[in-house]
């Protein structure tokens, strides 16, 4: 029931995601740093197949009135989740606020870092994530990440469905990965002054 309930909420947000690209706003307050950059072309190409899919049932469907109007209403909805997905990540960026780091992707995850943290931030392009690393979260856009941060302490990280764990080092993406290094050092040097 718990999972049930955490994917129906993962879908309404992606729904309200839409609406705030809709509006052309974002969520949060802070210095935010996009990454949905890189997955563009890729969601664009992703909706246009499902648009496409959608017609070719529909010519398929024509002599079966009913199961059209129901497979009809799947694929729309399958459209409208894939544009979702994708605007999910324009509307939520990566924030840096006075106290910390909340790093992003779309809907399904935001990871609060304290500033006082952080023992290390730098620019690391990495195409390939060990998925046996317990102690590192990677966020990759397109299977790459260009920012590593490095905790003095671990942190709680939930999943989608709600599972813990603590994580000491957390890889993600950023489009301009240099001035999300250079602004999170320069916040993290005040925090300490």
């Amino acid at each position: 029931m718990r999972a049930t309930y955490a994917l129906l909420r993962h879908e309404a947000r992606l729904m309200a995601s839409l609406v705030l690209w809709a509006a052309r706003r974002t969520s949060g307050t802070g210095v935010r740093f996009g990454y949905a950059k890189g997955q563009g072309a890729m969601m664009s190409g992703f909706a246009f197949m499902c648009v496409v899919e959608t017609v070719a049932v529909s010519v398929l469907l024509r002599n079966w009135p009913a199961v059209e109007r129901v497979v009809l209403v799947l694929d729309v909805y399958t459209v409208l989740m894939v544009v979702g997905l994708h605007t999910a990540s324009v509307v939520h960026p990566h924030l840096l606020t006075p106290d910390a780091l909340l790093v992003r992707n779309g809907v399904r995850l935001e990871q609060r870092i304290p500033l006082d943290a952080i023992k290390s931030v730098r620019r690391d392009t990495r195409y390939l994530h060990d998925k046996a690393a317990t102690a590192e979260l990677d966020v990759p856009v397109g299977s790459q990440t260009s920012v590593t941060v490095e905790l003095t302490e671990p942190v709680a990280h939930f999943t989608l469905l709600g599972r813990r764990r603590e994580v000491r080092v957390v890889r993600f993406h950023a489009d301009d990965a240099p001035d999300l290094v250079r602004q999170l050092t320069a916040a993290r040097e005040l925090t300490r002054a």
